[in-house]
């Protein structure tokens, strides 16, 4: 009888010992590339439901104390594949040097274009951050030191926010309410960012033939068929004078979001007397290592350093 109990007891422990190392897995697949005793709060619901697309993950120096600094990470693939640990692989030592400086890592998930149209993305981006502000205490963050990284999709997700944050937009709000964060400054890694003039489009070599028109897909139509959509959805369109500085980064032989893209929002930044600088990575594709070197990391934390 004890050896019955004994083998259902194994029995138990090891469908556990498989669950628990399955979850962790599956809740943080990247937890390896970040300073051994950081502390992660993982799979967090930000929008009170069950949606695994309402999820956020927040990364903390092990001696982190109070009033944490934090950066937002938006990850990319054409607003319809990914999740909140793309993008981070090839730019591990980008993720590392957050946490080794100090800031807080929060990485946020949000609606693929193929479930809901344009604006849920930015709808879900903006409850994400306010969901950090309104709980800046329980996880040691700063509510008032807020800056956003996006990649692609999502370097056109925290440009739009980062933005549109002075403006009262409504609908890119999931109750209509304006939320009560604040953005320091955006760090855009080729973010479309006037949808009017994008060429072709941003895409995804992970996304099968025939690839759909990730543009047409975000807004349900073409841009040149609702160019109001378009304008809605361009981050350009919300540029004013009380917007925070950016650093723009985009690879020369980027065939997906060229770089005139980040030339165009850097020259409307500039109009409008916004502090920023645009990094043209030679010979550079639309993502990968080519990004995560010395000397644009040194940009990027200078820019914390002055705003954070």
């Amino acid at each position: 009888m004890l050896q019955n109990i004994y083998y259902k007891f194994a029995s138990v422990f090891a469908c556990l010992v498989a669950f628990y190392t399955s979850y962790t897995q599956t809740t943080s697949p990247v937890q390896h590339i970040f300073p051994q005793g950081t502390i992660t709060y993982g799979n967090i619901n930000y929008a009170g439901d069950t949606s695994r697309h309402h999820l956020l993950d927040i990364y903390l120096p092990a001696s982190a104390k109070p009033n944490t600094p934090v950066v937002i990470w938006v990850h990319g693939g054409a607003w319809m594949v990914n999740d909140k640990y793309a993008d981070m692989s090839y730019m591990a030592n980008t993720v590392k040097g957050f946490i080794d400086s100090g800031y807080a890592l929060a990485s946020i998930d949000y609606r693929y274009s193929t479930q809901a149209p344009f604006p849920a993305q930015i709808q879900d981006c903006n409850q994400a951050v306010e969901y950090l502000y309104q709980n800046a205490e329980k996880y040691k963050l700063d509510k008032h030191r807020f800056a956003l990284i996006g990649f692609s999709a999502g370097g056109h997700l925290a440009n739009l926010m980062g933005l549109s944050n002075n403006n009262d937009v409504k609908e890119f709000y999931p109750n209509g309410v304006k939320p009560h964060f604040s953005i320091k400054a955006v760090i855009d890694f080729y973010g479309p960012a006037d949808l009017l003039v994008m060429v072709g489009g941003p895409v995804n070599d992970s996304i099968p033939p025939p690839n759909p028109n990730p543009m047409a897909l975000l807004l349900g139509a073409l841009p040149f068929d609702r160019p109001d959509l378009a304008k809605t959805a361009s981050p350009v369109t919300y540029i004013d004078k009380k917007d925070p500085p950016f650093l723009i980064i985009n690879g020369q032989k980027d065939q997906s979001v060229p770089y005139t893209q980040a030339i165009l929002l850097s020259s409307w930044l500039r109009l409008n007397n916004i502090p920023n600088e645009v990094v043209i990575v030679p010979g550079a594709p639309h993502y990968g290592p080519m990004f995560d070197v010395e000397y644009i990391r040194k940009k990027i934390f200078a820019l914390l350093r002055e705003r954070l």
